[in-house]
Parts: structure tokens; C-alpha cells; sequence
């Protein structure tokens, strides 16, 4: 009897370290697949139309670049900052011969990417059925999205998540000190 319990504790310690060999390794994130420092994956939350037309009142001019003939704007009560890592917007882009065209839009710090949502035409919001993330452009003229994402939305690569930073950014004259907003360079187109 006891040769048998000897047998079997033999057969037992073997076992029992694999055991708790295969168990320590379960909880190792390279053997698990479960990385805690693997970089997350993006997923981009619902995403609505704004309800109303850029409100009048909230419409803060920014400067793009000195390349540009475009005026740019945005509707500072449209700015969402989003759980998910964009920034979404109501920005009008205005021609030299006065045309305004007002889309809603979204920038995305961490890929430097923007998306057009839709566009507001003939008094209704519209959808953009082919809406995908595209690079944002930083040395072409009409580099606004550069211009918000740069100078207002971002920090670095990085959501900004405070409203405030956002507005005084957007407005150069909300500075007090020799710091101007690097979208800005002093001056407001």
C-alpha cells in the first residue's frame, strides 16, 4: 500500500508542475495574447448629424496659412470631444467670391486623419454616403484641417480634452503673453 501511495505521489509532482507551469503562463500577456501595452484598436463611436446650422453667434475665424484665399471658421458650440478619440465639428469654408460651404467633420489626434460626416445644404444636413478617414494634407494651402488639428484639437498626438484650451486656441486674441497659437502666427484671416 504505501509502495502504491509513493507511485502515485511520484506521478503526481510531475503534474503538478506542469500544472502550475501552464497556469503561470496564462497569466504572462505575450503567451495569453492579451498585451496590456499592445496599442488599442480604433473603434469609432455613433455618429449623429448636428440638428441645427452653424450658429452665427459661435462662428470663430482661424488662420490656415498665407497660401490660402479661403477664409475658415468654425462653430465653437458644434466642437465635440469624444470618448473615442475624435473631435467633431461644424467648420465653413468660405471663398474669395463669398461662397460659404459648411460641412461636419471629424479629427482623430492619435492617426492625424480627418473624415467629412456631411454637408449642410439648402437648409438640411446631408450625409456623405463615401465618408472615410483620409491623412490630413500639411503643406497644401487649404490646410485646415492641419490648421485645427495642430493648433486647437490636438496635443501632439493627443486628444485635447479641455473645451477652453480648445476655444483660446481657436482665437488668437484669447492670448495674453508673447505666445500666439502656432494655427494663428498673430494673425486672423
Amino acid at each position: 500500500m504505501m509502495k502504491l501511495s509513493i507511485c502515485n505521489l511520484r506521478l503526481s509532482i510531475p503534474g503538478l508542475a506542469i500544472s502550475l507551469a501552464i497556469a503561470g503562463c496564462a497569466g504572462d500577456p505575450l503567451e495569453s495574447g492579451v498585451d496590456p501595452f499592445a496599442p488599442m484598436v480604433f473603434k469609432e463611436g455613433a455618429t449623429a448629424m448636428p440638428l441645427n446650422p452653424p450658429n452665427q453667434a459661435t462662428i470663430q475665424p482661424f488662420y490656415v496659412s498665407q497660401q490660402t484665399v479661403f477664409k475658415f471658421a468654425v462653430d465653437t458650440n458644434s466642437i465635440l470631444i469624444g470618448n473615442d478619440g475624435i473631435t467633431r465639428y461644424i467648420v465653413t469654408l468660405t471663398s474669395p467670391n463669398g461662397n460659404s460651404q459648411v460641412q461636419y467633420e471629424g479629427i482623430r489626434c492619435d492617426s492625424f486623419q480627418w473624415r467629412l460626416y456631411g454637408t449642410f445644404e439648402s437648409g438640411v444636413w446631408k450625409e456623405n454616403p463615401l465618408s472615410t478617414w483620409r491623412t490630413i494634407q500639411s503643406n497644401v494651402p487649404n490646410r485646415y484641417q492641419a490648421a485645427l488639428a495642430q493648433g486647437a484639437f490636438c496635443n501632439f498626438a493627443s486628444q485635447e480634452k479641455n473645451i477652453k484650451t480648445i476655444i483660446n486656441a481657436l482665437n488668437p486674441n484669447g492670448f495674453t503673453g508673447q505666445t500666439k497659437p502656432t494655427n494663428s502666427y498673430g494673425v486672423i484671416n
